[in-house]
């Protein structure tokens, strides 16, 4: 028999069309200055280490999508899923999932599908304090009904709940099934004394959805690290960054280092980008996953998307900053790709923005043309959380780059801009905006490869809708 489960209170599971599409708005350390917040806005697709949002289906047509949604009264994240009906070019009301009674944006689902065509929302949690949700839908492909799957992992050869789990990227391989990578809170002790809960990364395995195998870590470096992972075939790497301790100060704050392992055989062994095998978890700040040493440059990094060219070799999108706190005083913030060439690293530069959670999508196409997409013209709230959504193109392995303005005289900032799983060009990248110095409503939108905006609409009438496209020149209402 299963233990109790640490969360005796289980979510009502809603199931229920809502009348619009509405983001959730959220705040994070409040600075005390004009900036008002570390970072804040319409963060219905964040954070960077939450993947997928989005999957395009060819079999039916439609790209899927989750996001963090909202009440009119903007108090509460609840789960929703809904679709873009490629072949009409509508979107039906989105779908209630659940309620996750908190208004925290790191609570925000992702989804994944299987091979049946089942759908799977993992509702994730941010630490410990509260629990993880996983629902799979009722019938293929149908976004209507979900039912609450309670999930086991293995610990100590037995089967326990699996209820707790923070910073999901999910991926499914046919013929093997997930492979979820996410982060898990431990307690470590340094100089005798109990730290801040340390972020260990980590993955597991399931061939069902159901049934997971034990959680093994991947990196336990000081205070922990921030993931964010990328798959081609059965090749699934991550790429990551560490907290260093900081003595009286809050070592997430200070994220730092480039570092890649990859996994070719469904997390069984791990090897660097050129194939040298690595013992897990990596502990040492110095070791063979380490892409670049930015610490001892006193630079932070913050980690955005990770694609793989034509040749299997993962390009690492990321930005770096002097300093953690919104403002000018610590730029420049800039935009890097860290490609494997097969035998280095090759770290170039895109461009600047002016907060670091700006956060981009990186994509590459059959032809080697690279794009980026992400919020690095300055938007209304300078230096808050993300601004006008600009494409970037390159067709040099990112050693030039052009840039086409997305949107423009918006009226509140748009922020993480996040590229679906098999992407179809006509949805291309999907986002929220939201003011960045106060609560504010928050509108979801979408692209298509050419840099075309749609904003899915906030109040529906009929049970379809199609997405209005959004001009550039004129002010939105």
């Amino acid at each position: 028999m299963l233990p109790l489960c640490l969360f005796a209170q289980q979510p009502l599971t809603l199931n229920k069309p809502d009348t619009g599409y509405r983001g959730i708005w959220y705040s994070n350390e409040p600075s005390n200055d004009e900036y008002v917040y570390k970072y804040s806005g319409g963060l219905a697709t964040y954070p960077a280490n939450h993947y997928p949002f989005s999957i395009y289906v060819p079999e039916v047509d439609k790209t899927f999508f989750c996001y963090g949604g909202t009440d009119p009264s903007g108090s509460t994240l609840l789960h929703m899923v809904s679709y873009f009906d490629h072949k009409t070019g509508l979107v039906p009301r989105p779908t209630i999932v659940l309620d996750k009674e908190t208004d925290n944006a790191h609570d925000n689902p992702v989804l994944n599908i299987d091979a049946e065509g089942n759908l799977w929302i993992f509702s994730t949690a941010h630490g410990t304090s509260s629990p993880s949700y996983i629902h799979k839908s009722k019938r293929p492909y149908d976004i209507a009904e979900f039912e609450q799957i309670h999930a086991t992992k293995t610990e100590a050869g037995k089967p326990v709940a699996m209820d707790n789990f923070s910073y999901l990227q999910t991926w499914y391989q046919p013929g093997n099934g997930f492979i979820n990578l996410f982060t898990h809170y431990d307690r470590n002790v340094i100089a005798g004394q109990p730290s801040k809960p340390r972020r260990t990364i980590g993955y597991m395995t399931s061939p069902d959805g159901i049934t997971y195998s034990e959680w093994k870590d991947l990196a336990a470096i000081e205070e922990g690290h921030y993931q964010t992972s990328g798959q081609s075939g059965n090749t699934l790497g991550t790429s990551f960054n560490f907290h260093p301790v900081k003595e009286g100060e809050n070592g997430l704050n200070y994220r730092t280092n480039l570092y890649y392992i990859q996994t070719t055989d469904f997390g069984k062994s791990w090897q660097t980008a050129s194939g040298e095998d690595v013992q897990i978890p990596l502990n040492k700040i110095q070791n063979p996953a380490l892409v670049k040493d930015f610490f001892s440059q006193g630079l932070l990094v913050y980690i955005n998307d990770l694609a793989f060219d034509q040749d299997e070799r993962p390009v690492i999108l990321f930005v770096t900053s002097r300093g953690y706190e919104a403002g000018p005083q610590n730029e420049p913030r800039t935009w890097h790709t860290a490609r494997f060439t097969g035998s280095d690293w090759e770290i170039l530069t895109v461009t600047g923005s002016d907060n670091n959670y700006d956060m981009g999508s990186l994509y590459i196409d059959e032809e080697g043309i690279w794009r980026i997409i992400g919020p690095t013209a300055t938007g209304p709230q300078a230096y808050n959380t993300g601004g006008e959504m600009v494409l970037w193109t390159s067709r040099d392995q990112g050693k030039t780059w052009k840039s086409k303005p997305m949107t423009a005289n918006s009226l509140l900032n748009h922020s993480y801009a996040r590229r679906p799983v098999q992407v179809h060009d006509d949805f291309y990248a999907f986002w929220a905006d939201g003011n960045g110095r106060e609560k504010s409503i928050s509108r979801l939108y979408f692209s298509d490869k050419k840099g075309n905006v749609f904003q899915l609409p906030t109040e529906m009438t009929e049970d379809f809708a199609k997405p209005a496209k959004v001009k550039k020149t004129a002010r939105k209402e």
